[in-house]
Order: C-alpha cells, then sequence, then structure tokens
C-alpha cells in the first residue's frame, strides 16, 4: 500500500476506459463476483448465537480487563448529539465497506490504472482472509451483547439490521474482525497517496478514523475488532505484492 507501480497517472489517447469495454466490463463481473461470493460464504458462517455471544464476552471482558471499554461513552456522546451525527454514523457503516470501496475502486480504475489491480487484490486478499475469522470466530457485535446497556442506533431508522433485505444478505455474527475498518484503511490510505489536492489527501487519511468511531458509537464494533482489522491489511499487504509479482512474471 505504500508504493504503486511509477508509471503515469490518467486516462490515454482521450478514451474515458484506459483498457477499453471489454476490460472494463471483465473487472465489474470480478468484482461483482466477489460481492456476491462474499455475501455467500458471509452467511454460511453464521453458526448460531450461542458461540458467537461467548467470544463477544470474551472480547468485552478483555477490554473491560484493560479499562478500555470506550465504546458505551462514544454512544453516549453521539447519542446526546442529535439526530444529525446518529444519522451520519448510522449511514458511514451502511456505506462505508460496499458502496465507498466499489466507487472509490471506480475512480482508480479510469483516472490512476497503474495503481488499480494492486488496490483491487488488496481488498479482495483481506476480505477473503477476513472471513476465514467469521468462520472461526464467529462474534456477535456490541449491540447484541446482553446487560451491557449496548444501544443498536439503527433500530430506529428505515434500513436497520432486521430489515428484509439486511437479513437475506447480512450474518449478525462477524463483528471479528472489522472488515469495515480494513476496507476503510485501505481506501482511506490508497486515495491519499492517488489524489493531488492536499485538502483530499487530508480528508482521505481521516476517513479509517471516522469509519472507526462511526463503528464503535452504533454499536456494531469493539475496538478490538477494528485493531484486528487493521491487522489483516497488514498481513494482506505482502501478499498483495507477491499476486503482483507473480502476476508480472506471468
Amino acid at each position: 500500500m505504500n508504493a504503486f507501480p511509477s508509471q503515469r497517472w490518467g486516462r490515454q489517447g482521450g478514451s474515458l476506459l484506459p483498457r477499453g469495454r471489454a476490460d472494463f466490463v471483465r473487472q465489474i463481473a470480478i468484482w461483482l463476483g466477489f460481492v456476491l461470493a462474499y455475501q455467500i460464504a458471509r452467511g454460511l458462517a453464521d453458526r448460531g448465537s450461542v458461540e458467537a455471544l461467548s467470544n463477544a464476552r470474551a472480547v468485552f471482558d478483555a477490554e473491560r480487563d484493560l479499562h478500555a471499554v470506550i465504546e458505551l461513552w462514544l454512544q453516549r456522546q453521539v447519542l446526546s448529539a442529535g439526530d444529525f451525527l446518529i444519522h451520519a454514523v448510522n449511514w458511514t457503516y451502511w456505506l462505508a465497506q460496499f458502496a465507498v470501496v466499489g466507487v472509490a475502486l471506480l475512480w482508480i480504475y479510469i483516472y490512476r490504472y497503474p495503481a488499480f489491480l494492486r488496490v483491487r487484490d488488496t481488498v479482495i486478499v483481506t476480505n477473503t482472509i477476513g472471513l476465514l475469522g467469521y468462520v472461526l470466530v464467529p462474534t456477535a457485535p456490541p449491540r447484541l451483547l446482553p446487560g451491557e446497556h449496548f444501544v443498536d442506533t439503527m433500530a430506529s431508522s428505515p434500513l436497520n439490521h432486521a430489515s428484509e433485505v439486511v437479513r437475506l444478505a447480512g450474518n449478525p455474527y462477524a463483528a471479528m474482525p472489522s472488515l469495515h475498518a480494513a476496507d476503510a484503511l485501505i481506501v482511506g490510505v490508497s486515495l491519499a497517496l492517488l489524489v493531488r489536492p492536499l485538502w483530499l489527501k487530508v480528508l482521505w487519511l481521516l476517513w479509517p478514523w471516522w469509519v472507526a468511531f462511526a463503528l464503535m458509537a452504533s454499536g456494531n464494533h469493539f475496538w478490538l475488532d477494528i485493531v484486528v482489522g487493521v491487522a489483516l491489511v497488514v498481513v494482506s499487504v505482502p501478499i498483495t505484492g507477491w499476486i503482483e509479482r507473480r502476476r508480472r512474471i506471468a
């Protein structure tokens, strides 16, 4: 993530698509296929609530032993701040993963194509490894942990975890690791390196921090989930580099 191929950025020959329509359609198919496979695998990893709640309790107890249960304090601040911040937190949670990641990849493909494959592959590798975490360690989010007074800030929103579309595609016991946080880190650092205006670089560097705040304030992740998500990116980057080297050899 700290270096991209040293090729000239931007479109070539006046074409909107840097590698033509066929390659664009192929990349869209790869991305949509990955999203579909991800959602299917994520759903299959749902093995029920008993183990997931036990693991969530273990995460909470670890944070309490460290005297660092900051999520409840963050929730109190957001809930007392009014509807605007609550809505901002909620929509960040819904859009941060596939919507923002998808738009970011589209922009990189069109305007910074030499970096596209590395960023795309980093996202895919990170999320694929993360799915193993969901299977091996199913973990409930804070909002489902009984007796600790966490609030589901989305409960009263039209789009919430009880909505049919969310229940169809989601797994309520997939909090560890936080792939929202992992994807936000990949997108934030990548775009900070790729955009030109300084103010945009700063905004994209702040993006992972804002997403982490939203994940905790909405009751969807412990900070330990986020830390493991970040660690997952650190592991995935060299794997992606190896894939890129193999692609060049081939």
